[in-house]
């Protein structure tokens, strides 16, 4: 993987880790920081620009290792021309067909650093301002000093529905509108002002491998309106207890970050929160981190505090994210952190998307029903199974386990409909199909000893699995199902095309990482 173009010698930087680079441009070059808020641009291509509402914390570094106005000692400053931007990623806003944000990475701190946007990739002819998440991570077990990683966002509001626009990242002595720094030009599309068939993509646990890679390169192809990325992003922290005594190694988000670029740059890129999210040297509650990595829609219940809970509509479809770090009962360090709250919010936020949509997709980490080896999460059960009944959910899309797994439809804790492969289903009358997409990069997982694979072009006889989930005071309770329809091993991720029109519907598919169509099914409401 290439280094970022930041002032190393070449046949330096290739023997150096990124911790290691760090440590060599401190002693090149003093640091001074920049916080920049986000500016307006009247009129015209674009009818404002504001920050992104994710928030990010301003107090000292005693109260958290995230402080976006701390000035470091030193007096010199950074050749911009040196300082090559990385990791490009987008995100919607609340509003999709409005608003866009932008973010990116730079190795070293920056002056002025902005966005430039047009509606050709010559005629970048709007300069929007951009703002500098700064993230100080302390020097923890294993790494042998602190590290700095700067986060740059740029908020696009006012933009056209279902328009393409083309954009560049730069800062003072970096414009990519030069002729030289013409290449790292993007796009995107809003979504359309009228609901149209569509195609979005999901998956959870991805990490930093050669396989995460292969599975962004075949997203691309599927060239997705948006991505659902279920938790456990990057793998940082990659005991996943949420605790400071989790192995953590900060610069893995900046392998990540340039990983997912060649796709992030073009596709929004909507995360969640998983239990290796959890960094637990950033307050309130360990999504310091995520918050100054992360532009994402702040129309949650605490965007500031649980920058993983928001939602947004596209087209016929209404998205639901959610952070069940907060109600899950295998893995604690988060419990109740909201006091209830991101539950009531679900609550309204279902209620409302219902009479607007013709579909409601919700996405988080932990499983509802799995039978692999982190099985199902009694928490995520018990807090919002009824809501997910309640108001006739049509898709929930969950990670954690490294594996593919699809349930029947689900009525009432038991099978209200058989779902077979190929098979449609009605979420009025036969309940909720649960997914679990957890292949996307990091190392797979197994099912229960005797239970076999069971998917397109394999199809098991329907058998009874045992396995278990976890209740309250997290004991592994047993549990035969007979819910699991289809099971994968292997690296996947689901693709998902939604049909707009007189008989809408939700065409269901998981694509191995070969491309081969591992499972199919539909969702019809009153079909």
């Amino acid at each position: 993987m290439d280094t970022p173009d930041v002032g190393i010698p070449p046949q330096l930087a290739r023997r150096m880790s990124m911790a290691e680079q760090y440590e060599y441009l401190r002693t090149k070059y003093s640091r001074r920081r920049a916080l920049v808020t986000a500016g307006a641009v009247a009129g015209g291509l674009l009818t404002g620009c504001s920050g992104s509402g994710s928030g990010t914390d301003t107090a000292s570094r005693t109260a958290s290792p995230l402080s976006a106005t701390s000035t470091p000692t030193g007096t010199g400053r950074v050749n911009g021309s040196v300082v090559t931007p990385f990791g490009r990623h987008l995100a919607f806003g609340a509003d999709p067909k409005t608003q866009m944000r932008i973010s990116w990475q730079v190795p070293l701190p920056v002056k002025k650093p902005y966005v430039r946007v047009g509606l050709k990739p010559w005629e970048l002819s709007r300069k929007i301002e951009a703002e500098v998440r700064d993230l100080h991570t302390p020097e923890v077990e294993g790494q042998r000093l602190a590290v700095e990683q700067y986060y740059l966002h740029a908020a696009l509001d006012g933009l056209r529905p279902g328009t393409t626009y083309y954009y560049g990242v730069g800062h003072e002595g970096f414009d990519p509108a030069s002729r030289e720094r013409h290449s790292t030009v993007g796009s995107f599309t809003t979504a359309p002002a009228r609901p149209e068939t569509f195609v979005f993509t999901a998956f959870g646990d991805q990490g930093v491998t050669a396989d995460a890679l292969a599975n962004d390169r075949l997203i691309l192809g599927r060239q997705p309106s948006f991505h659902l990325h279920a938790g456990d992003i990057c793998y940082a922290d990659d005991t996943g207890h949420g605790e400071k005594s989790d192995y953590y190694a900060p610069t893995t988000w900046d392998l990540f970050l340039k990983q997912t670029e060649p796709v992030a740059r073009s596709v929004p890129w909507m995360v969640t929160t998983g239990n290796h999210d959890m960094e637990a040297w950033y307050s309130p509650n360990g999504y310091g981190g995520q918050s100054a990595r992360w532009a994402l829609p702040d129309n949650g219940f605490d965007a500031k505090n649980s920058p993983g809970v928001y939602s947004f509509t596209y087209g016929n479809v209404g998205v639901v994210a959610l952070d069940a770090n907060d109600v899950s009962y295998e893995i604690p360090a988060n419990k109740s952190y909201s006091d209830g709250k991101q539950t009531a919010w679900l609550d309204r936020r279902l209620g409302e998307l219902r009479g607007q949509v013709d579909f409601i997709v919700v996405f988080f980490h932990h499983c509802t029903y799995s039978t692999s080896t982190h099985a199902s999460d009694g928490g995520v059960r018990d807090a919002w199974l009824p809501l997910f009944t309640k108001h006739q959910v049509d898709l929930v899309i969950n990670g954690h386990n490294h594996v593919y797994e699809r349930t029947d439809a689900i009525k009432g804790g038991k099978v209200g409909r058989r779902v077979p492969v190929g098979a449609s289903t009605d979420p009025t009358k036969d309940g909720i199909v649960y997914v679990t997409a957890g292949g996307a990069g990091k190392s797979l997982y197994h099912f229960p000893a005797g239970v076999k694979d069971s998917y397109e072009g394999k199809i098991a006889d329907r058998e009874s699995v045992k396995t278990y989930h976890w209740t309250k005071s997290r004991d592994q309770n047993p549990d035969t199902v007979e819910w699991s329809r289809v099971r994968y091993t292997g690296y996947s991720f689901l693709s998902v095309e939604a049909q707009a029109g007189a008989a809408p519907k939700l065409k269901v598919s998981a694509l191995a990482q070969s491309g081969e169509r591992i499972d199919h099914f539909e969702v019809r409401r009153g079909a």
